[in-house]
């Protein structure tokens, strides 16, 4: 199959924002024109300018957790060197990291998670990342997935917070900073569940959304727990199939009644998208607690969304192919052409796109 090819484009290094800008609401926002095919090049700051009264404006209130831990197989003395980088090693046969990536039947002790090394690690071993904080493997997956199962008599999400990192992607090649634990979150995370950000809501500030309110606009908030659906690289055999990985989502009545009563429904981030369409799917927008593996690409119908902000997203992605869905692969590629020659910042900490 030829199609991820499809969704390809060049981006020097220089262009990833390893770092988040120092005031959220600083980013700059290439705002896409679908119907008319153009884009102009504005700043975060001026979103109240593209939204009405009547518009709903739909944000993802996932909370992101600690869900990178680090440690060693059980009965191997693995220890951590050189100041606050658990990444270095004195042996590195024992050394294991792992991603939580959600509870498995709503169990916060057993989890699926990408181990590293996989291939080692088999079903029946026990890794140790903490003292009093075990975790046995019971359950092998394709690409590194394995099932853990704590063996905590604990609150797991306390112990996270305790010795957990923040779920930094991977392109960014840094440890995590303390500053992490409050700049890779939103200012409305309320629902413990992701192991990434849903990034286009990390541009607002409490200032912002009461700016939009005054424009207004409605705020709601739905829950769409951030895991691999999201951030897994594309293989074909998920083209073939035309499902991602399952993810949790939750919208309530309230959030359905704003939605339903709106002019114009504007999602904040690709996971919005997601969860809004999946709704409509199920049967229309009601209230509703489900796991989606909804794949946007090209040629969806969308029934709810309007408009749509997004950040700039990795190539060959489903995130890139959901975009290209909704504004034309041509039009948002050559918009990415223009965003990289323009000097934008791309992915988790990097500037955004708003479509209208």
């Amino acid at each position: 199959m030829e199609i991820i090819p499809n969704f390809d484009y060049r981006l020097p290094q220089e262009r990833i924002a390893v770092r988040p800008l120092e005031d959220r609401a600083a980013s700059r926002m290439l705002v896409l024109h679908r119907r008319e095919r153009r884009w102009e090049d504005r700043t975060f700051r001026d979103l109240p300018e593209y939204l009405a009264p009547g518009d709903c404006l739909v944000l993802n209130d996932s909370k992101v957790i600690p869900s990178r831990l680090y440690g060693h197989r059980a009965g191997v003395h693995a220890l951590p060197v050189g100041k606050n980088n658990p990444k270095r090693w004195e042996n590195l046969s024992g050394r294991v990291e792992a991603l939580l990536v959600r509870p498995v039947g709503g169990d916060p002790h057993v989890w699926e998670a990408l181990v590293h090394p996989g291939r080692k690690m088999r079903t029946g071993e026990r890794v140790k990342f903490a003292e009093g904080f075990e975790a046995e493997i019971v359950g092998r997956g394709e690409y590194g997935q394995r099932t853990l199962r704590f063996d905590y008599d604990g609150d797991i999400f306390a112990k996270l917070d305790e010795v957990g990192h923040v779920p930094l992607p991977p392109y960014l090649h840094r440890p995590d900073e303390p500053a992490d634990r409050v700049r890779y979150q939103t200012v409305f995370a309320r629902e413990p569940g992701s192991s990434a950000a849903p990034t286009a809501g990390l541009h607002f500030t409490p200032e912002t959304l009461e700016k939009c309110r005054a424009a207004g606009v409605e705020l709601a908030y739905v829950t769409l727990h951030v895991g691999l659906g999201t951030f897994q690289p594309l293989h074909e055999e998920m083209l073939r199939a035309g499902r991602l990985h399952p993810e949790f989502y939750h919208i309530t009545e309230q959030t359905v009644a704003k939605m339903r009563a709106a002019r114009r429904v504007v999602a904040v981030g690709t996971t919005s998208v997601r969860t809004i369409e999946s709704a409509m799917l199920r049967g229309g927008l009601a209230e509703t607690a489900a796991e989606t593996e909804l794949f946007i690409q090209p040629g969806f119908e969308f029934r709810a969304t309007g408009a749509m902000l997004t950040n700039f997203h990795l190539p060959k992605s489903s995130l890139l192919m959901l975009v290209a869905a909704f504004a034309g692969r041509e039009f948002v590629l050559e918009a990415y052409r223009h965003a990289v020659e323009a000097e934008y910042r791309f992915y988790s900490y990097g500037d955004c796109m708003l479509i209208v």
